[in-house]
């Protein structure tokens, strides 16, 4: 879809909030989208691609501060504009956040609960090109999960409090890791063409 970005609507948008608004009151991240292209008011602009809608929507609302929806979404508003293609690139779209979650985000987690071996196995995973792999995956990530749930459990028996308080730390770095990835992530889902 063919769309274009209004300067003077972008300039407006100052600040972004959690959840969705009504017209005129606050912006989350895809209202702001709309807006700023000079559509009606939405959270699913029809300028932008589905895919990347729905992860920065979700995004949008797990981020714990406005001042971290303005430092990583605003700069990304005019690159979500017009990214709306064909099926075929929204699948290849889907299939990279679902690489991201599965071989970036979970091992970032993992390691930081020192779970190393584990995140080492999702890290050695193919890259998710296709859903059609998803099956071939399911034994690794089903082993992953249950190491992972044992270990919570066993957390949870030992000096819970003491265990978190040294964790921390470790939460904070990987959470700003993870910010940055994202962004990444939305700048290469957003360059991906029909041509791709």
């Amino acid at each position: 879809m063919q769309a274009s970005i209004i300067p003077e609507r972008l300039a407006e948008v100052v600040t972004l909030k959690e959840g969705s608004h009504d017209a005129g009151v606050a912006f989350c991240v895809m209202e702001a989208v709309a807006y700023v292209a000079g559509e009606p008011w939405s959270d699913s602009p029809a300028c932008s691609c589905p895919v990347i809608s729905t992860f920065m929507r979700s995004w949008n609302d797990a981020l714990p501060t406005d001042e971290d929806r303005d430092r990583l979404l605003l700069p990304l508003i005019p690159k979500l504009i017009g990214t709306k293609s064909t099926p075929a690139v929204e699948q290849r779209r889907a299939t990279m956040a679902a690489d991201w979650l599965v071989r970036v985000h979970t091992p970032a987690w993992l390691r930081a609960a020192k779970l190393n071996d584990q995140a080492a196995l999702l890290e050695a995973l193919p890259e998710i090109t296709d859903f059609a792999q998803c099956p071939a995956l399911m034994p690794t990530l089903e082993a992953v999960r249950r190491d992972a749930a044992a270990a919570r459990d066993a957390a949870r028996d030992a000096a819970w409090d003491a265990a978190w308080d040294a964790a921390r730390a470790a939460v904070k770095q990987t959470t700003e890791h993870l910010q940055q990835s994202a962004v990444q992530l939305i700048e290469r889902m957003c360059a991906v063409g029909p041509e791709q």
